[in-house]
């Protein structure tokens, strides 16, 4: 045989035997890596690779071996993705990812379809499922190949003998040695392991988080006897997605904003409006608003999706069914809404839902926001507050300052606004999400132009309704992503009532919040979970 031709036959075999010996090394250490090992994570030696080569040397079945070989596969592709998933909620949530939170996973997806469009997020899905089936296939292969060297190649024996020797004593010294990047890795179990243990301890929460459910000091109070004080009011609870505590003191964000509120702190005292602001600290971070409105709403801290669940699932009172039993009709405005909602009318109580589909909008989107602010507040005027009308308690959520913050809309006048179409030209003259996040000064920038808009929209809105018995709570869901909060950002948000009624504002005296719409420093700063019952004994708490 011609030398070259067993040479030619010898390198694609020792480029196939190269590539799996990098596959079962490197995967398998690709959880620690994502859990923040840094570079030295990839010198060690992964222990789930040395046992199934083992393991896959002395298993005599072939149909055997292929299934061990393809369990191994699946394992470290699952720790893969665990890891990866944990680090995307840390970057964007501040937060660990449970199992038991596996839906969010789908709110994840609708909020990138959201923002870059349902044919772009199809086939990031398409990508990230090749990819692990490339990840579960490569592993099982590469274990195959390694294990028959093994079998048949006495220095392959005595590589893996040596290797795992090396891994053996390396684990052991480690602890008494104290060694911070020990070379004996064990990053997929460790993966795994730890996914195990958070949904554990989820569990054990759950059974905690039932006794606080129960242990409700307004479950068994008269509707008669609920919300006294505020009888014959029109009450608003308006959330303005991502109005975090960055806004009001980031210097690169603030100064617009402080100047839009200064304006309408103003503007509002001309008009009669009285303003008291403080602080609350959210249940979440950059996202899953849900979690922040339900806390708020029964004074209970919802801080994870299996939470929300077992508490919607509850009959715990929420401040709507407080409001609805205490005879005020009340109404859910959820512009993002494009689906039932049937939590809001089974554990909420609202008597009426209104959706994107619901208030007549016929003008474009705007990003995640399908209803720009405005619109949907002057929608609610129109429909909810005009004329004579019983009085009316709602929960109002403005989306515009909803992340990718871009494109972004301009108030028009309030009587412009009719059904929408005014803002036709509106996002062409913004920059587009794939513009602005390029930079993060500029997403930064962005977010707090959104959060001018908002806030903008709600003084357009008091400025233009003749509603004296109005009493309104304009509060954040959330701080914003760390892009824009930076990576060690409180959960604080600001919250602010405003009335005309002084005696509204003296009924929430002890509560020692400050003057006007922007709180400082020293202002108050309360758990969500602490409202609901504040303000029911703040507006006459039976004795």
């Amino acid at each position: 045989m011609n030398p070259r031709e067993g040479s030619g036959r010898r390198w694609p075999a020792a480029l196939a035997t190269g590539t799996a010996i990098a596959l079962l090394v490197a995967l398998p250490l690709g959880p620690g890596l994502l859990a923040g090992a840094g570079g030295t994570g990839l010198v060690r030696i992964p222990v789930e690779s040395l046992a199934i080569v083992l393991l896959l040397t002395v298993v005599p079945w072939r149909a055997a071996r292929v299934a061990l070989a393809g369990a191994f596969g699946a394992f470290v592709t699952l720790a893969l993705v665990l890891a990866g998933i944990d680090r995307g909620y840390e970057a964007v949530l501040g937060i660990h990812f449970v199992p038991l939170d596996w839906p969010q996973l789908g709110d994840a997806y609708g909020v990138v379809t959201d923002a870059v469009g349902a044919t772009f997020a199809n086939l990031l899905v398409a990508g990230i499922v090749v990819v692990i089936a490339a990840c579960v296939g490569g592993l099982a292969w590469a274990a195959l190949r390694v294990a028959r060297i093994v079998r048949r190649r006495a220095d392959g024996r005595a590589a893996v003998a040596a290797v795992a020797g090396v891994w053996i004593v390396a684990a052991v010294v480690a602890p008494p040695l104290r060694t911070t990047d020990p070379v004996a890795a064990a990053a997929s179990v460790g993966s795994v392991g730890t996914a195990v243990d958070r949904t554990v301890s989820a569990l054990q929460e759950q059974a905690a988080l039932a006794r606080d459910i129960a242990d409700d000091p307004f479950a068994e109070v008269p509707g008669d006897r609920l919300l006294t004080a505020l009888r014959g009011k029109d009450v608003l609870v308006v959330f303005v997605e991502s109005y975090g505590r960055v806004a009001l003191e980031d210097p690169g964000i603030s100064p617009g904003v402080g100047t839009v509120l200064g304006d309408a702190e103003s503007a509002l005292a001309a008009g009669g409006y009285l303003a008291q602001s403080a602080w609350l600290t959210s249940p979440t971070y950059g996202g899953r608003s849900w979690l922040a409105h339900s806390t708020l709403q029964t004074g209970v801290w919802i801080d994870a999706q299996t939470a929300y669940e077992q508490v919607v699932a509850s009959d715990r009172l929420t401040l709507t069914r407080a409001f609805s039993q205490a005879g005020w009709r009340t109404v859910g405005d959820v512009p993002s809404n494009i689906r039932p909602w049937e939590v809001g009318t089974s554990f909420y109580g609202y008597d009426t839902l209104l959706g994107a589909s619901d208030v007549g909008y016929q003008g474009p989107r705007f990003g995640y926001a399908r209803v720009p602010d405005q619109y949907t507040l002057k929608h609610f005027a129109d429909t909810e507050l005009a004329g004579a009308h019983e009085p009316v308690m709602a929960e109002i959520d403005l989306v515009s300052s909803h992340t990718p913050w871009a494109p972004l809309p301009r108030l028009v006048p309030w009587h412009e606004l009719g059904d929408g179409s005014v803002f036709d030209g509106q996002p062409a003259l913004s920059a587009s999400a794939d513009a602005v996040w390029q930079d993060p000064r500029t997403v930064q920038r962005f977010y707090g132009r959104s959060v001018e808009y908002s806030l903008g929209a709600l003084v357009s809105f008091l400025q233009n309704i003749d509603d004296p018995d109005l009493v309104m709570l304009v509060l954040g869901d959330h701080q914003p992503a760390p892009i824009v909060s930076g990576p060690d950002a409180s959960h604080d948000v600001p919250v602010t009532l405003i009335a005309r009624d002084p005696a509204v504002l003296a009924a929430i005296g002890e509560w020692r919040w400050q003057g006007g719409l922007r709180p400082g420093e020293a202002a108050p700063v309360w758990r969500m979970d602490a409202f609901r019952d504040r303000f029911l004994e703040a507006f006459d708490m039976p004795r």
